[in-house]
């Protein structure tokens, strides 16, 4: 008698403020990829309240990612989160993380993200890549952020990459999230590279869902991070600004647009891909 086939992954949209298609944690069995914010805690603990999570897996430790991870360690005592080793420090520590945040978010840090706590150090289980975790595969795959990993689920050939293959939102375009502080474009472009050497059946993104067109997908993720990287260099913000939105609505997303403007505001992908190109040498 053959086995039965592995579990589909389980998307939940965690309703950031309200609305639909902005980020979404992955349930793998008693796994989670990138649980949220605290700020949606709500949606994430009524769908997780028949199975409660063994490991948290963070792509990075990005708020809109990985927030809520030092309160979810705390309800759920077994709880193991796994982190790339340039993360761990600030996941136990969290103080000069969320003064970067304050930096950029200000005054709307706690209605966008809610409490961030810290996670104890024997939490953690700290990766580098090239790992293999119980049905999981580890790569490091930097550009989006020092600290970024994806994760390739054996069974079901998924790829799990948190924001290195881009923001794409129902018929939308993919886009290439840039925040600061820490964007390489070359980095970016090689990390895309490690996803398509697994030749996974899908791309299983935070914002938002789960993608079988995977070639199609990663050209166009590679093409938004050129686009976008010669629209900074080039232009003002409010050009680089209306150039992507235009992008987004254009591609027959214009319903997504709101959706889009939260999980990656155009404003921030500017300051970040700036920041990238005055720090390049010459």
């Amino acid at each position: 008698m053959s086995d039965p086939p592995p579990a589909e992954p389980q998307l939940i949209d965690l309703m950031h403020l309200g609305r639909a298609s902005v980020i979404g944690a992955w349930q793998i069995g008693d796994v989670i990829v990138d649980p949220g914010p605290s700020s949606c805690l709500g949606e994430l603990l009524a769908a997780l309240a028949e199975r409660p999570p063994r490991v948290l897996a963070l792509t990075h430790i990005h708020l809109d990612h990985a927030g809520a991870a030092g309160t979810l360690v705390r309800r759920f005592p077994q709880l193991e989160v796994w982190v790339h080793e340039r993360g761990a420090p600030h996941l136990s520590d969290p103080s000069k993380l969320l003064a970067s945040a304050r930096r950029l978010y200000g005054d709307d840090m706690d209605r966008l993200w809610g409490e961030v706590l810290p996670v104890p150090a024997e939490r953690l289980r700290v990766l580098s890549g090239g790992e293999a975790v119980g049905e999981f595969e580890v790569a490091y795959t930097p550009g989006h952020a020092s600290h970024h990993v994806s994760y390739l689920h054996r069974p079901t050939r998924r790829a799990f990459t948190g924001d290195v293959t881009g923001v794409r939102i129902g018929a939308g375009r993919v886009m290439a999230p840039t925040p600061p502080p820490d964007i390489d474009v070359e980095a970016w472009q090689a990390s895309l590279e490690k996803v398509e050497a697994w030749r996974p059946a899908a791309l299983s993104l935070t914002h938002f869902g789960s993608y079988d067109d995977v070639d199609a997908h990663l050209a166009a993720a590679r093409a938004a991070l050129s686009y976008e990287r010669e629209l900074a260099l080039v232009g003002s913000e409010e050009g680089f600004c209306a150039a992507v939105r235009a992008a987004i609505s254009s591609s027959g997303a214009a319903d997504a647009a709101a959706a889009y403007e939260q999980a990656m505001p155009p404003e921030q992908s500017f300051s970040g891909l700036r920041r990238y190109v005055e720090r390049r040498p010459g």
